[in-house]
């Protein structure tokens, strides 16, 4: 099997070092053909050896990772980011579903993400992940980001503004976009609950609205709503007083 051609970008020697060795232990289908200590070497560096794979560190010096992916803009490659804080970059980075690795860094985890890229590769399934990665962060608006949907075909791309809600289904979810169609995805509702900025709500155990398609609430135990789009989703006395804060 051909190796994933790699390059480790960390401003850290001892942090390449553990990384370098946990690959050659752990991933020996990673050939790690470069390493960059900062953006002013990992440019010129990726555009030169043209990787598969960049393992990013998202703090570094004379720059981001967010710097380096938009000044690559013109490569395709996998990234799998390795972060020790910002709860910010890790919402735009669950937002497009990357793979990063939190620091110190976890074997598991590792063998995990790596196992993920190569059987995108495998599968051919590449596409320019890094530019919607680079668009979220950018985006001071949440509702202007845009969200990766993973389906049972590849994946779906949806900007948050056209979702309306979102209904747990077993081990997927299916999302309901403004233009009435439906998107059946393949992950929890608790991961959507995780990422997901408001105006988006949980208003119960299996549901999920965007509170800017709210027409209408409807009392009861928790009551109800009623959406722009006609459908009426129900709200758990659990979840109530959360939500109607939001209408004071």
């Amino acid at each position: 099997m051909q190796k994933i051609r790699s390059v480790i970008v960390e401003d850290e020697s001892v942090a390449r070092e553990v990384l370098k060795n946990y690959l050659s232990k752990y991933c020996p289908q990673v050939e790690v053909i470069g390493e960059a200590q900062h953006i002013k070497e990992a440019v010129p560096l990726l555009h030169e050896l043209e990787p598969q794979l960049v393992f990013l560190d998202v703090e570094m010096p004379f720059g981001n990772a967010f710097d380096v992916l938009e000044a690559c803009k013109d490569l395709q490659f996998e990234t799998i980011f390795v972060t020790a804080f910002s709860e910010y970059s890790l919402k735009a980075l669950n937002q497009s579903a990357a793979y990063y690795l939190l620091k110190p860094i976890s074997i598991e985890e590792l063998i995990l993400a790596v196992n993920k890229v190569q059987l995108q590769l495998l599968n051919q399934e590449i596409f320019n992940r890094n530019r919607i990665i680079v668009e979220n962060f950018r985006e001071p608006n949440p509702e202007r980001q845009k969200v990766i949907l993973p389906t049972l075909e590849g994946f779906e791309v949806a900007k948050m503004e056209e979702i309306v809600r979102l209904r747990g289904n077993g081990n997927f979810t299916d999302i309901y976009l403004q233009d009435g169609s439906k998107k059946m995805v393949c992950r929890f509702l608790k991961h959507f609950s995780e990422i997901l900025p408001f105006p988006f709500l949980r208003v119960h155990k299996s549901h999920i609205i965007n509170v800017n398609f709210v027409k209408s609430y409807h009392k009861g135990a928790g009551g109800y709503v009623t959406l722009f789009d006609g459908s009426e989703v129900e709200i758990s006395p659990t979840y109530k007083e959360e939500f109607l804060k939001n209408f004071k």
